[in-house]
């Protein structure tokens, strides 16, 4: 039961990668012209990779914030009809929520670097 149980949440966690993924190089290609841009007037990659990133972690972090209140209180909750609990630490929480938030910076992080390494003439020249 407990290898399926991981097996399901990695599967999880990788649907979700791919989702965030694929969301990521949408807003790159929509942006395209004005990473191209900035590039072109003096942007450093870094600022370029903090501009394409900071919008996904922002909800990401909003994520965490909604879900770790809920959590808390269902797990709580959960736990109160079995006469062994085992006690619910911030820690484990707070690595979750660090967690998913390094594995969404790696995720959007390769399209941002994509971007911020790209040709701008190529960018500005597409339509």
């Amino acid at each position: 039961m407990s290898l399926a149980f991981s097996i399901a949440g990695i599967l999880a966690i990788l649907i979700s990668c791919l989702g965030l993924f694929a969301l990521a190089a949408y807003e790159v290609q929509q942006r395209t012209k004005e990473i191209g841009i900035r590039k072109v007037l003096g942007a450093s990659s870094e600022s370029l990779i903090k501009l394409v990133s900071a919008d996904f972690l922002i909800l990401v972090m909003l994520g965490i914030v909604i879900a770790v209140p809920i959590s808390w209180y269902l797990m709580n909750s959960w736990q109160e009809g079995f006469p062994y609990r085992s006690g619910l630490s911030l820690s484990t929480f707070l690595l979750a929520g660090i967690l998913s938030l390094v594995i969404a910076l790696l995720t959007v992080g390769v399209q941002a670097v994509r971007a911020a390494w790209a040709n701008p003439v190529e960018a500005i020249k597409t339509e």
